[in-house]
């Protein structure tokens, strides 16, 4: 019994197949990082805007922009906070009592932060961490703290000034 080897068509070089998996990966890669980007990118400037409270719109008396209620004291936790989307804002309260606010737009590539868990305010894109007293950068390719947003506390409500 003789056995005849097997035929096989050339492969590829090792170059080539690392070379287009490589440019596959970071297809994806920029992909995804560019529709999560643009996404956010064109959500908080609805809410910095100003408009979704205050342009005559119906429910004016409820929403945040330009006075409106945008949450009681007791929904922001001490030593922690709560990001509101719809308002581009993130309110914290680092110790009891002191209330602060500040752009939810992360500095990095404007994604909106995510939450205000472990100290830090944080953002879901890239991994930017930042303090929820100050605003200022404590972690993350964010090249600037997030600014401040103006606030008013009267009677047990937060406002945007």
């Amino acid at each position: 019994m003789t056995t005849q080897p097997l035929v096989s068509e050339p492969s590829p070089a090792r170059r080539t197949v690392v070379a287009v998996v490589g440019a596959a990966g970071l297809a994806a890669a920029l992909t995804a990082c560019g529709s999560s980007d643009k996404s956010s990118d064109a959500a908080p400037p609805s809410g910095n805007g100003g408009t979704g409270g205050t342009g005559g719109t119906a429910g004016g008396d409820t929403g945040s922009a330009g006075g409106g209620v945008l949450a009681k004291t007791a929904d922001i936790p001490q030593g922690g906070g709560k990001v509101f989307p719809d308002q581009g804002v993130v309110v914290t309260q680092p110790t009891a009592g002191t209330f602060k606010a500040f752009s939810a737009t992360c500095t990095h590539q404007g994604c909106t932060v995510k939450d205000v868990v472990g100290g830090t305010i944080n953002c879901p894109c890239h991994g930017s961490k930042y303090d929820p007293a100050t605003g200022s950068v404590k972690a993350g390719p964010a090249p600037r703290p997030l600014p401040a947003k103006k606030i008013t506390v009267e009677g047990g409500a937060i406002k945007l000034a």
